[in-house]
């Protein structure tokens, strides 16, 4: 009895201990951010259409107060995110059905480990693939049709990024997909639909709410995505919707912000925390919705 309890207690610390990082790491977020918001308005962090954080020395210098629009990297954000998730939900979706509809047992004992190798590729290899090798053959392409096409782009960003996450949505979805009773499946294969009618019309919109999820979570993995864009797309802060142009995203300007001797109490450096509690909300936001979603979904079939 003493040894249960013994482990009992500890296994309560462990899960407190997680719990007090977390609410410190927010608590820091908005003890900072105050900060910022004592130097920069809301109103301008908010709606600004401008992000230059770079302060002059001397106060007579244009842009001295530098320019603090969140709006050009949430379109970058934004942007970026959702050429990752054109790229990678119907490669994740058909994976994910070809692997729990049609694949034999011996093939899908190969794929799905070859699928989530991708998962365990670190970030910065992304980034060399993006930068040497796509990226160059988008400008060369580009060009080669008459199109203006920057040396760092939000494509070749989206691009390996929508790669990156396939693994994700795969496995997630593939989960899903099997969770789906087999009655279902019997059921409308006796009425005389076929294996792909049967997928279509009963499978598919009985996984949707938990593809759903599975989707919301890439997409969240998306947002907070760094090196690759930081390496591929530039930390260009811009207004645009034109994929062939760099942008940046939040999380780029955080690491860019925090890198090298600042000094702490700068609007400059405060600003990075303004940033990353607007993108904690953001992906908390994302997280919540899913995961509702998906235990919803599972509470169906129980």
């Amino acid at each position: 009895m003493w040894f249960d309890r013994i482990v009992i207690v500890l296994l309560a610390a462990a899960a407190g201990m997680a719990i007090l990082v977390t609410v410190g790491i927010v608590l820091s977020l908005i003890f900072e951010t105050i900060q910022f918001f004592g130097k920069v308005p809301l109103s301008n962090f908010l709606f600004g259409l401008e992000w230059s954080p770079q302060t002059a020395i001397r106060a007579d210098q244009v842009g001295s107060g530098g320019s603090f629009g969140i709006l050009p990297l949430i379109n970058g954000t934004l942007l970026i995110s959702a050429i990752a998730m054109i790229v990678a939900t119907p490669l994740g979706l058909t994976s994910a059905v070809y692997l729990s509809e049609y694949s034999s047992k011996s093939a899908r004992a190969w794929i799905k480990p070859g699928l989530e190798i991708l998962a365990g590729i670190p970030t910065v290899v992304y980034g060399f693939f993006a930068a040497l090798t796509l990226a160059p053959f988008i400008r060369m392409t580009g060009n080669q049709m008459g199109l203006e096409v920057a040396s760092e782009s939000a494509l070749a960003a989206g691009i390996v990024m929508g790669i990156m996450i396939v693994p994700l949505i795969s496995s997630l979805s593939d989960d899903v997909i099997n969770s789906v009773p087999q009655s279902l499946r019997d059921a409308s294969l006796g009425m005389g639909a076929t294996q792909s009618e049967t997928i279509r019309r009963v499978v598919l919109p009985a996984a949707l709410p938990g593809i759903s999820g599975s989707l919301l979570l890439a997409a969240s993995r998306a947002i907070g995505e760094t090196m690759i864009v930081l390496m591929a797309a530039g930390m260009a802060a811009k207004l645009t919707l034109n994929p062939l142009d760099a942008v940046t995203t939040i999380t780029v300007q955080i690491v860019a912000l925090l890198t090298g001797d600042q000094e702490f109490d700068s609007a400059k450096t405060l600003s990075a925390f303004a940033l990353g509690l607007f993108l904690f909300g953001i992906t908390l936001c994302i997280n919540v919705v899913a995961l509702h979603i998906v235990r919803k979904y599972q509470e169906q079939y129980d």
